[in-house]
């Protein structure tokens, strides 16, 4: 199984996340999920972008798809989580010989002074004691507030891969992304960046897309979709596909 040691890259890590690459195109393109799924929630636009690049998919180390052995907290949770995700993907690309990349990442998430997310302290610890002490009727209350939409598939989708989660798991992973805190990282971003938020997200509301276009330190620029619900992946797939289209100068 896959080790880093500092940044120093040991193999296995492609096998370990259930790495997969479709499409044979000169650029790579890299969809990465988020809190919750995995790799399979990219499959409504996996067709259509393999056609114009090679694209890698793969899941996260808290994945209910990926060995819960994988998962240390100590090094995913802790306040250099965020660098430990990063690695792995480092890692992963090193081993495919990917260069001329672009990351398509869903969201991690911050409550903070002066930075309200969607929940507020007593919301989040609200569900850190349910995920903790009933995970699965959290699961069922949680999927639909997240998809947004009368969606049945989707929040059928989501409510399966997320239940699927290890309860000890899900709980370290949503303190770190509810609690974690990278504004000091924002500045330090110098890659031409797109964020592309939904109009109505109970999840992250549609201001936050502007503080980051304000706070990142290199050209960034945000699209809205006319769209509600914090998976427009699942949900709102052929707006997103458009947007992506228009912002990889694929037309």
């Amino acid at each position: 199984m896959e080790a880093l040691i500092g940044n120093v890259c040991e193999g296995g890590l492609v096998e370990a996340l259930n790495t997969r690459v479709y499409g044979n195109g000169t650029q790579t393109l890299v969809l990465s999920h988020g809190y919750g799924s995995d790799q399979s929630v990219w499959h409504y636009l996996l067709p259509c972008l393999a056609f114009y690049f090679k694209v890698v998919v793969f899941d996260l180390a808290f994945s209910p798809n990926v060995n819960p052995k994988f998962y240390d907290p100590n090094k995913y949770s802790s306040s250099v989580g965020f660098d430990s995700y990063a690695h792995d993907l480092i890692c992963i690309l090193d081993q495919l010989n990917a260069t001329n990349t672009v990351y398509v990442g869903h969201s991690m998430y911050l409550n903070a002074s002066k930075y309200d997310g969607g929940f507020n302290k007593e919301e989040l610890n609200t569900i850190f004691n349910t995920i903790q002490k009933n995970f699965s009727a959290w699961v069922r209350a949680f999927t639909p507030v997240a998809i947004g939409v009368n969606n049945s598939h989707a929040i059928a989708e989501f409510e399966t891969s997320l239940g699927r989660m290890k309860p000890e798991i899900a709980l370290s992973v949503a303190k770190n992304v509810f609690l974690g805190d990278l504004r000091r990282v924002l500045p330090q971003v110098h890659v031409p960046s797109t964020i592309i938020q939904s109009k109505k997200d109970v999840i992250v509301p549609e201001f936050i897309a502007y503080y980051l276009k304000k706070k990142l330190g290199g050209h960034a620029r945000v699209r809205i979709l006319k769209a509600q619900g914090h998976f427009p992946q699942l949900t709102a797939y052929p707006l997103l596909l458009h947007v992506l289209k228009k912002v990889l100068v694929l037309d």
